[in-house]
C-alpha cells in the first residue's frame, strides 16, 4: 500500500497530469476512482481537515448539480454541502492527493508536488 492516495477521474486532464507527476517521481499512489467509489460524509469531514478547507471550496461550480441543488446559497450549512458532495461525487473538485495527514487539491497539478517534499 502506498503512502500516497489520489482521488482520481481518468477522464480529467488535470487528474491525469497530477498522477503522471507523481509517477515520474517514482510514486505509485493508491488510485481511488471516486466516481465509482465515492467518499461518505465522515470521510469527507476527515479529508476537509487534511486539506484545511471548508466544504464549499471542494465544489465544482460548473457541474449541473451545483445549480440544481442551489449550492451557491450562502445560507447552506457545512453539513448540507458535505451531504451534497457525498451524494453527488461529480461535485468533488479533483484531483485530491493525500499523504499521511496532509492533502492538496491538484489545481494546478503541480500543487501535488508539495506532498513529495516532506
Amino acid at each position: 500500500m502506498s503512502e500516497f492516495r489520489i482521488f482520481h477521474n481518468p477522464r480529467c486532464s488535470k487528474s491525469r497530469q497530477a498522477l503522471r507527476l507523481l509517477q515520474e517521481r517514482g510514486i505509485e499512489p493508491d488510485v481511488r476512482l471516486y466516481l465509482q467509489d465515492p467518499p461518505g460524509s465522515a470521510e469527507l469531514r476527515v479529508l476537509l481537515g487534511q486539506l484545511g478547507l471548508a466544504a464549499g471550496a471542494l465544489l465544482r461550480r460548473g457541474e449541473p448539480e451545483y445549480r440544481e441543488l442551489n449550492l451557491a446559497d450562502p445560507a447552506l450549512s457545512e453539513e448540507a454541502i458535505i451531504a451534497a458532495l457525498a451524494s453527488h461525487p461529480r461535485l468533488l473538485e479533483r484531483p485530491i492527493v493525500i499523504r499521511g495527514e496532509r492533502a492538496v487539491v491538484g489545481r494546478p497539478p503541480e500543487r501535488v508536488l508539495a506532498l513529495c517534499d516532506e
